[in-house]
């Protein structure tokens, strides 16, 4: 099983949803960057259960200990270790489960292709593996602050269901966006994304949407041709987010409607700095980043366990109805949008030590 991403700053995350604990191992980091459990912690709290009215009321606190590789407040370059305790598992919620295939969900092939699954919670297939990537992601981000710091990443819940919000991606403020519980990017869509959530779950239904990232700062240069191109990384770390099962850098699909002429990021010169007047390209061309901000969207779909019910099979293939139980998001983007920014970070933080090895 695929748990580790990266080549320079290589992560593997290891745990299950309700096993013992979660965490993450992380090779590559470079010595001397100042890094602390509050940093991580910060990140975590912005990821875990139990924060708000919209997301699942499961109870837990998600502090890392960090076991390796820190020392005196200073990465040693040596591997980092970090450990979140699970301690607000439920198993016995899930029972019904054991022997039955959620809709959706990974139960099915996980039997088929190993023969054996952690059912509690989904194992592995579980939201609960991100703390590891989040985790992982704060680690990333105090090298970037370190190595490139004008660079700001900036994740957003841009749409719920049918609900949009208009900010653009360029007028995106941090500060706004962890100001209302649904993580958006402006106060009116905040209140009618929340009041659609909190429908959905009174439904026992679930809604999904889209989640914007802006990379501000970006130096020209990273991303690897040809097969590690900057976009092309980025859509391997952001699909590999549970629930995420659409992406898109710049114009993305949109550009299939406009001709070349109409496309094209026309090159200009200011303050000595090449500059393009248009940014359909999203920040990247040729799969390397050219210094404007980087844009990105991700579709997310509704989460599948539902308290509706919904036919199904067991295991010995009997049909059989099924009805969720447990503690579930209605919806998962603002708990997504945390993950997304660790997994922006992760990839442009390789891509960046990748590109220090060329220019040294």
């Amino acid at each position: 099983m695929s748990s580790t991403f990266g080549s320079l700053f290589k992560i593997s995350t290891w745990g299950e949803s309700h096993g013992a604990a979660v965490g993450v191992t992380i090779d590559g980091c470079p010595p001397r960057i100042p890094l602390s459990a509050e940093d991580i912690n910060r990140e975590l709290s912005r990821r875990r259960p139990g924060q708000s009215a919209i997301v699942t009321p499961r109870k837990e606190a998600d502090e890392a200990e960090i076991l390796s590789g820190v020392l005196d407040g200073l990465t040693l370059g040596t591997p980092i270790a970090l450990m979140v305790r699970n301690r607000d598992a439920r198993s016995s919620s899930y029972d019904e489960m054991q022997h039955t295939y959620r809709p959706s969900h990974a139960d099915f092939c996980y039997d088929a292709k190993y023969g054996i699954r952690a059912w509690a919670g989904g194992g592995r297939a579980s939201a609960r593996e991100t703390i590891g990537r989040v985790a992982a992601g704060a680690v990333a981000q105090a090298v970037l602050q370190a190595l490139c710091p004008g660079l700001e990443v900036v994740a957003w819940v841009q749409q719920v269901h049918h609900i949009c919000c208009p900010v653009l991606p360029d007028d995106v403020s941090a500060e706004v966006v962890e100001s209302n519980i649904v993580r958006t990017a402006d106060a009116d869509s905040a209140a009618k994304m929340e009041a659609a959530i909190l429908e959905a779950r009174a439904q026992g239904d679930s809604l999904g949407g889209v989640v914007g990232c802006v990379v501000r700062g970006c130096p020209v240069g990273l991303g690897d041709p040809v097969f590690d191109k900057l976009e092309a990384t980025l859509a391997h770390a952001m699909l590999s987010i549970p629930a995420c099962k659409g992406f898109e850098v710049g114009s993305g699909f949109s550009a299939t409607q406009f001709t070349g002429s109409q496309h094209n990021d026309l090159f200009y010169t200011e303050q000595g700095r090449v500059r393009t007047r248009t940014n359909h390209s999203g920040g990247i061309q040729g799969g390397i980043s050219n210094g404007e901000p980087i844009h990105l969207r991700l579709a997310f779909k509704p989460t599948a366990t539902i308290l509706q019910k919904q036919s199904t099979l067991t295991d010995t293939l009997e049909p059989t109805v099924l009805q969720g139980k447990g503690r579930h998001d209605p919806c998962v983007l603002p708990r997504a949008v945390p993950i997304v920014e660790a997994m922006c970070r992760l990839v442009l933080v390789d891509h960046l030590l990748r590109q220090r090895a060329i220019a040294h």
